[in-house]
Parts: structure tokens; C-alpha cells; sequence
């Protein structure tokens, strides 16, 4: 067999494989339903409502790191006025990390925003984004808590301790002012035995357990039916509370008065006296809406 018959041999093989693989493909596409293509989301972390205003596109974005609170909200809003005159649906997310914090803060993805002041003092969203606060929870205290004794503030009595913190490095009661307690105290976190948590409750659930000795959190009416009280040593008073900011980036009163309106009344209805003491930030009763000074951190 000559050079030219080879060659032609092996175009005529490459060219039958390749009809055969597109009539083998064509046939996949007839006897394959689509729908059985389309994967059920296996973790949902938003819910979307729609205003009366139905062909407005815009969306009013919120974010919150409770999807109850997200939920909530999300339908209040929809049913308001004001805000289906300037949006067509309502977006509620939700994230229990503080990474999902960090994103929404950082980019400015959100409307409205329920976070530590810290958090957005860090990215400056106050001056990048005119986030500005519409309701804030009381001030707060953190706490190292024991269920067996009086935690003290010496170097000796934490080295051979059981300690559990918060695995977020922005949580001032459970992470940063336990390790500035730590640090002042001149011990070296190496040398201590710390169990990372994701989250205030598994904390109590650890010390509860016997898993540690010690959480650093901030005490809740409910933690007397778990702890004594006498057990609990404070580590830092007067720490700013959580955070309602809305992204006035227009001179939106109108729907920052609204906002704030449906955030009082939804603190109403909070089983823990924590959220029930919510403040505004915004006097909305005179037709010159106003910030209502010396509110701040009080």
C-alpha cells in the first residue's frame, strides 16, 4: 500500500469515528430530558418576595446572619409602600460565617445590613458606601464563664485549663478580648489548651459537656438554667452592640424611615430580651427626618 492509500485510509477512519460520535452524541441529546439535568440546590441560603410594583427590575438587597430574621424581614418589606415604590423585589440572605459578613460588607453588596460596627469600621463602609446605622442593640459585657467555679485573671490559673473561643477573629467576647486578656496577661496562646467553636451556642454546649473549662462569651438570661452566675468573670464592659446600617448612597429618607420602622417593629416580636432592646437611630416623626445625636455607643 502506497503513501497516498495510507493517508487515505486513515482520513476515511478518523472521518467515520467522528460521524459516529455525533450521531452517538445527537441521540444522547432526543432520549435525555433536560429536566433531569437541572440538580436540586442543595443548600438555599437566600429568599426572594416580590413587591406590587412587579415590572420594577431593581432589588432591595438584605443580609443577615439569621434565616429567620432573614425571612421575616424580607416579607414585612415587600408588603410596604414606600419600598415597592422603588423596587420590584426583595432579596434576603443569610450566612452564619463571618467570611459571608466580610463579602457583603467589602463590596457593598448589600442594602441592608445587620453587623458589627467593627467589622464595618475595618472596611470603612460608613465613608465608601455611606452605610449608614438605622437601629442598634444595647451595649454588652463579655465574659470568661465557668460551670465550677469563679474564673481568675492570673497566668497561673488559665495554663492548665480547658479554654474555648469563638473560631471568628472578629468576635470581640469570644476571640479578640480573651486573647488581649491573654496576651496582658503574658501568656503565650501555645501554651494554652483553646478549643475553637463555630459559634456562641456550641460554646455553652462544650462547657456544658465537661469538653472545656472555660468559654469566653457574653451571658443571656437563658445560660442561668445551664451555669451559675456566680461563675462568670468580666472581661470588657460597654462593647457596642449589633448593627442595623442601610446604604443611603441617595438621600433616601423615605425608605430609611420606612426601614427603620419595620426593624422596631420586628424587635417586638424576639423571644430574648437582647433584641427587644433595640434603638433608632433616626427621629422620623417630623417632616425634617434628623440622626438622633450622642445615640453612638452610649
Amino acid at each position: 500500500m502506497n503513501f497516498k492509500n495510507i493517508m487515505l485510509h486513515k482520513t476515511t477512519v478518523v472521518a467515520f469515528l467522528f460521524l459516529l460520535l455525533l450521531v452517538t452524541w445527537i441521540c444522547g441529546q432526543l432520549t435525555v430530558n433536560n429536566d433531569d439535568l437541572q440538580f436540586p440546590v442543595m443548600i438555599k441560603t437566600s429568599t426572594t418576595c416580590q413587591t406590587t410594583a412587579t415590572s420594577n427590575t431593581s432589588e432591595l438587597i438584605v443580609f443577615t446572619p439569621s434565616k429567620k430574621i432573614a425571612k421575616l424581614l424580607t416579607e414585612s418589606l415587600c408588603g410596604d409602600n414606600v419600598v415597592a415604590k422603588q423596587y420590584g423585589s426583595v432579596i434576603g440572605y443569610w450566612g452564619y460565617r463571618t467570611a459571608d459578613s466580610l463579602e457583603f460588607v467589602g463590596k457593598g453588596i448589600a442594602d441592608l445590613i445587620l453587623a458589627k460596627n467593627n467589622i464595618m469600621a475595618a472596611f470603612r463602609a460608613e465613608s465608601t458606601y455611606n452605610y449608614q446605622p438605622v437601629v442598634g442593640f444595647s451595649n454588652y459585657t463579655a465574659f470568661f464563664i465557668s460551670s465550677k467555679e469563679k474564673p481568675r485573671l492570673t497566668k497561673q490559673y488559665f495554663l492548665d485549663k480547658r479554654i474555648g473561643l469563638l473560631d471568628y477573629p472578629t468576635s470581640r467576647s469570644g476571640h479578640i478580648l480573651p486573647k488581649q486578656t491573654f496576651k496582658e496577661l503574658d501568656i503565650n496562646l501555645a501554651n494554652l489548651k483553646i478549643t475553637y467553636a463555630s459559634s456562641h451556642n456550641e460554646l455553652r454546649d462544650l462547657l456544658a459537656d465537661g469538653k472545656v473549662d472555660i468559654i469566653a462569651s457574653f451571658w443571656k438570661e437563658s445560660d442561668a438554667t445551664r451555669f451559675s452566675k456566680n461563675y462568670i468573670t468580666p472581661l470588657s464592659n460597654n462593647i457596642a452592640g449589633t448593627r442595623w446600617y442601610f446604604k443611603m448612597q441617595q438621600n433616601n429618607t423615605d425608605l430609611l424611615c420606612a426601614i427603620q420602622s419595620h426593624l422596631l417593629n420586628m424587635s417586638k416580636d424576639q423571644t430574648l430580651h437582647y433584641y427587644q432592646n433595640v434603638k433608632p437611630y433616626w427621629s422620623c416623626n417630623t417632616k425634617s427626618v434628623s440622626f438622633i445625636k450622642g445615640l453612638g455607643d452610649e
